[in-house]
């Protein structure tokens, strides 16, 4: 028999045992940290109990998800999804901190199925779940947002979430719907800002507009049916008039929850929860009827949801296509009945009737409007002007005519001037040498004064007779190459230093600027996979810079002998294409300057002693400043078949430019090819177009260089091509950043997305429509391990 004591004893010791056991499940900790990771069932909870992040399923699926809900809703609401393309099969999911630094969702075969993918990894970092609803990675060293959920939104807008749009970048933050209620993939919609010269918020359907507010006005978008300048969710907007504009709101009726959300139907909805409702109440919607569908009725055409049917054409107009209008298809819009008095032909019996204008009241402004300051008769009197100026065609051409006559007969006078000028001055040069050496001097002097007056690194100055020595006075047996300005030669100081002498040839009108560049440049970088520059050399003429000398010369020279190519197997190449990707990464965002090398290519690839890769020749690189993404240039330099396309065409360049270059060099060091080896081929344009047709004939081994062993390395050469082509798509928003492009290389990320048609493959675009669709279906799938394609 158990006495009674023995017995409370005992149901002591099971009510603490299961306390403790439940406690790890329903602890309110808001954080995880590289040693607390949480696993399904657990979860986290912010330090206001309003949110909660875990792992959920949908509605009618078991699949399982990471995601961030409100905890005291009766109806369970996600507002944020992690995986939302990639989820769990089962219920062994763990989300945790990655020895990178990076937040991650592990499978239970422990692989990467979601990442935060930081740039910059660290090694001491934790996320934490904020009363706002956004999840936050910080850096513990230094208490840094590194990386937060509220930037990479899914089908919901919180309180405190901000939606931007930065015109300079093309970069924004959009909402993007569920696929359906069961399914959180993202789905056909999206929901954030045009990029009109004015604020408007748009709703897209694919690439298609689906709906759209109308132009913010300061106060209110003036589309937007009820909204009055007191709107009651303290709605913001604002706009730098640099095409930055950004949105954020508040909750003005703190007893009740607000938030908006897009659903996988492409309604914009305002949901609003009373706190003991089972319910949620929906405030606002957009669309709200058939008529609020962006284009409904085309071109001229009315809508009224009240009248049947819904749409007509304004006064003056009529149906453009009336078979179409009898079986409500109203997308072919409206036309004129009677032209403009511009557009008349003064024969016509219409002469004599004036233009005028009509008022439209409750009607949405015109897409894409600009703001006018002039009042309502001011406005008609401009809109006259506009079409009278039409009648100005005629004048017109023919001053543009007379004008280019003019112009071309000037430069002809002007150039033969020129010549003339430049024979005078070459028998003039001949008869006195020594007025040209004065000339000569009091350039370089000026060019002193200015390199002079740059803060160089501490960058040593060598005496000219010193570096003519050690290259045996620039000896033809000890040139390497040649550089953005100027011969390269071997030499040897005194005391057994190896060096590489890059001279500025005489005949180069823009090496003076490229030699300042590089000085400026590269005596303020330091890194492993950037060659270092020890010193340089202005005396009189001569310009000399002084690098530290590379014995196995550029990558072009083993890549592209047959013999050398030898020596690169699969893991030699892999640890160049890394190390030019670390390079290029510590010039974009880990040196104290932000660098766009623009001419990256395998000559400018130099090689030490181990085949370590090094970036040189700094000519042609700029600096970006401050929050300068993106510049233009007049003057496109470079290497043309490694230059990106809106460079080459518009002189437009990024970060992008670089990583679009990186992108062919990966293929031509996969290959063993250079991309410009294509130019006499009847099939193809260059490598791109050849790797490009390769992959969508699942026949990648044909790419691949013989002297690897493509077997062997299979998975790892695949994943290489996938991001090359990534590299060089075709529009610059397309690429990945160096960054997220070695992550995807490291396989750091796991999933990679489609990529798209490469740039400079007109020739297969044009075959392309000869082709079936099935042919590239496959390609809307991507794969966690890269196979075949």
């Amino acid at each position: 028999m158990i006495c009674k004591g023995a017995i409370q004893y005992l149901e002591l010791f099971l009510i603490l045992f299961f306390s403790c056991f439940c406690f790890k499940f329903s602890i309110a900790i808001d954080t995880i940290t590289l040693t607390q990771p949480i696993s399904e069932p657990e979860t986290i909870i912010s330090s206001n109990k309003a949110f909660q992040l875990g792992f959920f399923s949908p509605v009618n699926t078991t699949n399982r998800y990471v995601g961030i809900w409100y905890k005291n809703i009766p109806v369970r609401t996600v507002v944020w999804v992690a995986n939302r393309d990639r989820p769990l099969i089962d219920s062994s999911g763990t989300l945790m901190i990655s020895k990178y630094g990076n937040l991650v969702v592990l499978n239970g075969q422990k692989e990467i199925i979601w990442s935060s993918i930081v740039s910059n990894s660290m090694a001491n970092s934790s996320a934490c779940l904020l009363d706002s609803g956004n999840l936050v990675l910080v850096d513990n060293s230094n208490g840094r947002t590194i990386w937060e959920s509220f930037r990479y939104p899914s089908d919901s807008f919180l309180v405190k979430m901000v939606l931007s749009s930065d015109g300079s970048t093309g970069e924004k933050t959009l909402l993007k719907s569920w696929k359906s209620p069961s399914d959180p993939c993202v789905g056909s919609f999206s929901a954030g800002f045009s990029n009109s010269t004015i604020p408007e918020i748009f709703i897209w359907n694919g690439s298609r507009p689906y709906w759209r507010s109308g132009p913010w006005n300061g106060q209110i978008f003036i589309g937007v049916q009820y909204m009055t300048s007191l709107y009651d969710d303290g709605l913001n907007v604002v706009d730098n008039k640099e095409k930055t504009v950004s949105m954020s709101f508040s909750n003005a009726n703190q007893s009740m929850l607000t938030y908006a959300y897009l659903n996988h139907e492409g309604a914009l909805m305002e949901m609003g929860w009373t706190q003991g409702k089972q319910e949620p109440k929906v405030d606002w919607s957009a669309p709200e009827t058939d008529c609020g569908v962006y284009g409904k009725c085309g071109s001229f055409g009315n809508c009224n949801s009240k009248d049947s049917p819904i749409c007509s054409c304004l006064r003056g107009f009529e149906p453009n296509r009336i078979d179409e209008w009898i079986s409500e298809n109203f997308t072919g819009g409206c036309v004129r009945r009677t032209n403009l008095q511009c557009e008349r032909n003064n024969s016509s019996s219409q002469e004599n009737k004036k233009d005028g204008f009509l008022k439209l009241t409750t009607m949405k402004v015109p897409v894409f409007a600009e703001w006018s300051p002039v009042l309502a008769n001011d406005c008609e009197n401009q809109c006259l002007k506009n079409y009278k100026k039409r009648d100005m065609k005629l004048v017109i051409v023919i001053s543009v005519i007379v004008g280019s006559i003019i112009i071309n007969t000037c430069a002809y006078f002007l150039w033969m001037g020129m010549v003339k000028q430049r024979g005078l001055k070459k028998k003039s040069d001949e008869m006195l040498p020594f007025k040209k050496l004065t000339l000569e001097y009091s350039t370089v002097m000026t060019f002193e004064d200015n390199l002079n007056q740059v803060k160089l690194e501490k960058l040593p100055l060598f005496k000219f007779e010193k570096l003519a020595i050690a290259t045996d006075e620039f000896h033809e047996t000890n040139k390497l190459g040649q550089g953005g300005f100027g011969l390269v030669y071997k030499g040897k100081l005194l005391d057994g230093q190896e060096i590489a002498v890059k001279r500025l040839s005489r005949s180069s009108e823009q090496g003076l600027e490229e030699f300042m560049n590089e000085v400026v440049m590269i005596s303020k970088l330091q890194h492993r996979n950037l060659v270092r520059l020890l010193g340089r050399c202005v005396e009189a003429n001569k310009k000399v810079l002084v690098y530290e000398y590379m014995p196995n010369k550029s990558l072009d020279a083993f890549l592209f002998d047959p013999q050398k190519q030898k020596l690169l197997d699969w893991s030699k190449r892999f640890d160049i294409i890394e190390g030019i990707g670390r390079g290029l990464l510590y010039l974009h965002r880990d040196s104290r300057l932000r660098i766009i090398h623009r001419d990256l290519k395998a000559s400018n690839i130099l090689l030490d002693e181990e085949l370590n890769p090094k970036i040189s020749d700094f000519g042609m690189a700029r600096v970006f400043c401050g929050d300068e993404h993106q510049a233009n240039t007049r003057r496109v330099v470079g290497t043309y078949g490694c230059m990106a396309p809106e460079y080459a065409m518009q002189g437009r360049f990024s970060e992008k430019f670089d990583v679009f270059s990186f992108g062919v060099l990966l293929l031509e060091i996969l290959s063993g090819r250079r991309n410009t080896s294509f130019c006499n081929d009847e099939q193809f344009l260059s490598l791109l177009e050849y790797a490009w047709k390769l992959w969508n004939e699942d026949n990648i081994v044909t790419l691949v260089d013989p002297m690897i062993s493509y077997q062997y390395f299979r998975q790892d050469i695949l994943r290489c091509v996938h991001v090359g082509l990534l590299c060089v798509q075709e529009f610059a928003v397309d690429r990945p950043t160096i960054s997220t492009a070695l992550s995807m290389l490291k396989s750091e990320i796991s999933y990679l997305p489609t990529p798209k048609q490469p740039a400079f493959t007109q020739r297969l675009k044009r075959q392309s429509s000869q082709q079936s669709q099935s042919r590239y279906s496959r390609n809307e799938l991507t794969i966690t391990i890269v196979d075949g394609r």
